[in-house]
């Protein structure tokens, strides 16, 4: 999905989190003090006491947005499961998507990890440890329905606007194909783009387009022209050397998946049962 992410404003209530740091709570921890040892269970250390601090950058449903003033979303509910296991509640950090790519805030240690639906890349590799990987994610062309484009290329050989969103892996695949998309800060950008006629396409992860057609305005304005298999696949992020953690999320995830649990999240936040974007082979 994303070439490093780095994107999106994020807007809690009245306050917008501009350059600062947010800090949420998941909507499915539970708060023990945060007070005591920065050890969790199986010896994994924390860079704060009684929680696992996650990095993300809101909104990027369904993997992370803000619902009914909660935090929620298919990768919460996956490090919920992390946080759980090492007995502590899971807090999120929303922070610039800039910060992705370069590891900051884990070497800074402000993140125990990053999870925002990241593509796992052999660049980003050289900044961060990644977990296995937990999706399977391909890119769609979502078009406005009176712009007569069936694929990427109709795109470009009808003279076709396109948007994409800024420092993402579906930036970069149309810039790689010679395409010059509009670069929008965040997913809810990307879509009010095409809603307001700035764009007439926009690629992006197909995730995100699954979600915004289950909204019958954008469905009825909206439609999928083409998916593009990239062969991307999510992981989890932790700071270099942090193998303990790497190897409680790898635990996390595998667990989910083979009692059922990865299946109940994926139908309640993705969509239909899909095994192959579910089960991707281990990095």
């Amino acid at each position: 999905m994303k070439t490093l992410l780095g994107r999106r404003t994020r807007i809690l209530a009245a306050t917008t989190a501009t350059a600062g740091l947010v800090l949420l709570t998941a909507c499915t921890s539970s708060d023990d003090g945060g007070s005591g040892s920065k050890t969790a269970a199986g010896g994994v250390e924390l860079v704060k006491a009684g929680q696992l601090t996650t990095c993300t950058h809101l909104p990027y449903p369904p993997f992370q947005s803000e619902i009914d003033g909660k935090v929620q979303g298919f990768d919460v509910a996956l490090i919920d499961l992390v946080a759980k296991d090492l007995g502590v509640k899971q807090e999120i950090l929303d922070t610039p998507f800039e910060n992705f790519k370069t590891g900051a805030f884990l070497n800074s240690g402000e993140c125990d990890l990053a999870a925002a639906g990241m593509t796992i890349t052999e660049e980003r590799k050289k900044n961060v440890d990644f977990s296995d990987p937990y999706f399977n994610a391909t890119q769609a062309v979502l078009v406005d329905k009176k712009s007569g484009v069936t694929s990427l290329a109709d795109v470009k050989s009808k003279n076709v606007k396109l948007g994409a969103q800024a420092q993402t892996t579906g930036e970069d695949h149309v810039k790689k194909q010679g395409h010059d998309p509009v670069s929008f800060e965040s997913s809810d950008a990307v879509l009010n783009g095409l809603r307001t006629g700035q764009v007439k396409a926009v690629v992006i992860d197909y995730p995100v387009v699954q979600g915004w057609l289950k909204d019958k305005a954008n469905a009825a304005a909206f439609e999928v022209a083409e998916q593009i298999d990239t062969g991307e696949e999510y992981g989890v992020t932790v700071k270099k050397g942090n193998t303990e953690l790497r190897d409680a999320i790898n635990k996390a995830i595998a667990d989910a998946k083979a009692d059922g649990t990865y299946k109940k999240l994926y139908e309640q936040w993705i969509g239909p049962y899909d095994e192959s974007a579910a089960s991707p082979a281990a990095s």
